[in-house]
């Protein structure tokens, strides 16, 4: 049975993988979880873990000038010095949960021929962090770097839980076509199960096995909670106007996917994605996830 340790001990995506394991019928890894506040992790005792999973970070904090270096102290520079300590510590394999922030904004689709890009301190601080901890990659340490896009579920902070309050109170919506990739909580769970179970290094992007339409979402949000909400294209010329002027506009009704094959292979020809398939992984469809991260609110 693998030993693993969570770095960010209050995470949701950590929380919610402990969680996860837990309600396997088999049990498959012992897991331990640290927080990185009061500097608990520099006296703890790495040795005898298979895999660390780094999850602390900043992500939900609005960017200020005053708040610009202490993205880079916790996102880059902690994570390097975990990533360190896991290595000398002869830690197996060490998880970095990045992001898909690393390719910017001005992107709408991924491929293999995307440039990482970032304009945001979070995604500048998460790439950097990326590269520096990458060099740590050998035989007996596998670097395994996930970018997930939004992550939403249960409990989840951030676009997924604004749709969620707009939809109890709006009675109409934009209807809009769009295509993003997104990723239910319990799928990215199975994603690094997989990820720990077969041992797995390099860059990896999980995703929905659908991509998914905010209009669609909203809908089926609004179905969760028994209401009719109705759509109308009235608004779409105002909205696509505001795109290139508001990055919030952009987040919710842009586009912004990670390309894949007609075998739901990524287009992004990193080091082994191709080796974690989304039938592995996407264990709830789209509109189960939205209703289970609806019915326990």
């Amino acid at each position: 049975m693998k030993k693993v340790l969570i770095i960010g001990g209050n995470s949701y995506i950590g929380n919610s993988f402990i969680q996860y394991i837990g309600q396997l019928e088999e049990k498959q890894f012992l897991i331990d979880k640290i927080s990185v506040k009061h500097k608990e992790w520099e006296q703890y005792d790495f040795t005898g873990y298979d895999t660390v999973i780094h999850l602390a970070g900043i992500a939900h904090e609005r960017e200020t000038r005053q708040n610009a270096q202490l993205y880079y102290r916790v996102n880059r520079d902690l994570a390097i010095s975990v990533a360190k300590k896991a290595k000398k510590s002869k830690v197996g394999q060490f998880i970095f949960m990045s992001t898909a922030a690393v390719y910017g904004s001005n992107v709408s689709v991924i491929t293999k021929d995307t440039l990482s890009q970032p304009n945001t301190h979070y995604g500048r601080s998460k790439l950097e962090a990326e590269q520096k901890i990458i060099d740590l990659n050998s035989d007996e340490f596998k670097v395994a770097i996930v970018r997930p896009p939004m992550v939403y579920g249960y409990g989840c902070k951030g676009n997924f839980e604004r749709l969620v309050k707009l939809a109890k109170i709006t009675p109409i919506f934009p209807d809009i076509q769009n295509k993003r990739s997104m990723i239910y909580i319990e799928n990215l769970c199975e994603f690094l199960r997989l990820l720990i179970d077969q041992s797995e290094w390099g860059y990896f992007h999980p995703q929905n096995e659908e991509y998914v339409c905010t209009s669609e979402m909203v809908r089926v949000i609004g179905e969760s909670l028994g209401r009719t909400i109705y759509f109308t294209k009235a608004f779409n010329w105002g909205i696509k106007a505001m795109q290139k002027k508001i990055g919030m506009v952009s987040k919710i009704f842009g586009d912004l996917y990670y390309e894949v094959d007609e075998e739901h292979h990524i287009k992004i020809l990193e080091i082994k994605d191709i080796s974690l398939v989304q039938s592995k992984y996407s264990v709830v469809n789209f509109k189960e996830s939205i209703h289970e991260s609806i019915e326990r609110k």
